[in-house]
């Protein structure tokens, strides 16, 4: 399911497009929507991380959600370069839609930090996320 089909579509507060994909912000996470068979380095998601950088700075605490309603690659090697352009990602999911994708969640998931990024259900990547955004939040003000 598309985020704009989901029952929080209406809280979106904006979406850009790119060559890439499909980007929706909502106040602490972000969702993208990669196109069909893209393959997504630092160079195919350059304006992506552009809007990301606008939208939360390097300071802000954010979560963001890869909605993997399309299949597509992804360059695991640029991983170590994408964190240090976003020291402030505290959370991230990788929503998969069939077998093929919660493979490529899990090879994911050996390249990043948190414990479990895959997810079955964009509701509950988004409940995740959401809640570890906002205890890094709850964390950092006190």
């Amino acid at each position: 399911m598309k985020i704009t089909d989901s029952n929080v579509a209406s809280q979106i507060v904006k979406q850009e497009q790119s060559e890439a994909g499909m980007l929706h912000f909502f106040n602490h996470i972000a969702v993208v929507e990669f196109y069909e068979g893209i393959h997504v380095d630092l160079n195919s998601a350059k304006k992506t991380i552009e809007d990301l950088m606008k939208y939360f700075g390097n300071q802000k605490p954010f979560g963001l959600v890869a909605n993997r309603v399309n299949s597509y690659s992804i360059s695991l090697l640029e991983t170590a370069e994408v964190r240090s352009i976003f020291p402030n990602l505290v959370s991230y999911g990788v929503v998969s839609h069939n077998e093929a994708g919660r493979m490529n969640a899990l090879v994911e998931n050996s390249f990043c930090l948190s414990e479990n990024i895959s997810y079955d259900n964009l509701y509950e990547a988004l409940d995740t996320v959401y809640k570890n955004v906002t205890n890094k939040l709850n964390f950092t003000l006190n």
